[in-house]
């Protein structure tokens, strides 16, 4: 059963430990089928050099059960099926532990948007949610941490699919995006973008955020009905693209 979407789904979590997002198995990468209402995700707790694809677990999105599997899934899986339930429109789901953008999760810090390199992917702050209270650890850790991000980008009014990507205060990242692959690509940005704040914060106190006009031209470049960033945008030939 989705033999397709399991090499996929493997293939984005050992992408993980690739570009320096995990340590150990500090995390997951799992992709959906719509169609079919199923999704597969990394198994809990297996090292990285001993998964393989047919270690992916399938999982049923209305309900977080297993449909397939020999292991047990993530222990994010509660997470993930809450995200897929309220984002209609992402295809993949990462959680990780990288260092930068745990550091602010740690702060209940959201990552302001202070850079070009920002906004090429995140059309403004990610943010981050609150922190989950006792009651709410005891009662569903898991389910409710999917809920705290959700919440938060309803109560903010943020657009999941232009700022894809959250903290957890007190935990750490999830990010997100159409496919498994795209949705590692965001996790990659919002490490090297997190990093980028922190040194810029330490370099000066002054406000540092970019202008508007600034966050659109950049966001607007790469997404959108006028885009002309790279070869697939009608308008990319007008322009040099940027390395």
């Amino acid at each position: 059963m989705l033999e397709k979407l399991k090499q996929e789904v493997y293939d984005a979590n050992m992408r993980l430990p690739q570009l320096g997002l995990v340590s150990f198995t500090w995390g997951n990468v799992s992709g959906i089928d719509r169609e079919k209402g199923l999704y597969v995700i990394k198994p809990s707790g297996v090292d990285y050099n001993d998964l393989k694809p047919e270690d992916m677990v399938v999982v049923n999105v209305k309900d977080g059960k297993v449909v397939e599997g020999n292991m047990n899934p993530s222990s994010d899986t509660p997470t993930h099926t809450y995200l897929y339930n309220h984002f209609p429109n992402i295809g993949g789901i990462v959680h990780t532990h990288s260092p930068w953008a745990v550091s602010f999760a740690a702060a209940k810090m959201d990552i302001p948007a202070m850079n070009t390199t920002h906004a090429d992917t995140f059309y403004g702050d990610v943010p981050a949610a609150d922190a989950l209270t006792k009651e709410e650890i005891e009662e569903d850790y898991e389910g409710n941490t999917g809920k705290t991000i959700v919440k938060t980008f309803n109560e903010r009014g943020i657009d999941y699919e232009a700022v894809p990507a959250a903290l957890v205060s007190q935990h750490g990242p999830f990010a997100w995006g159409p496919t498994p692959d795209k949705a590692v690509y965001n996790a990659k940005v919002l490490e090297v973008v997190a990093e980028e704040d922190y040194h810029t914060a330490q370099l000066t106190r002054a406000n540092r955020e970019l202008p508007q006009y600034l966050l659109d031209k950049h966001y607007l470049r790469k997404h959108g009905a006028n885009a002309y960033y790279g070869q697939n945008n009608a308008k990319s030939k007008d322009h040099a693209a940027r390395e």
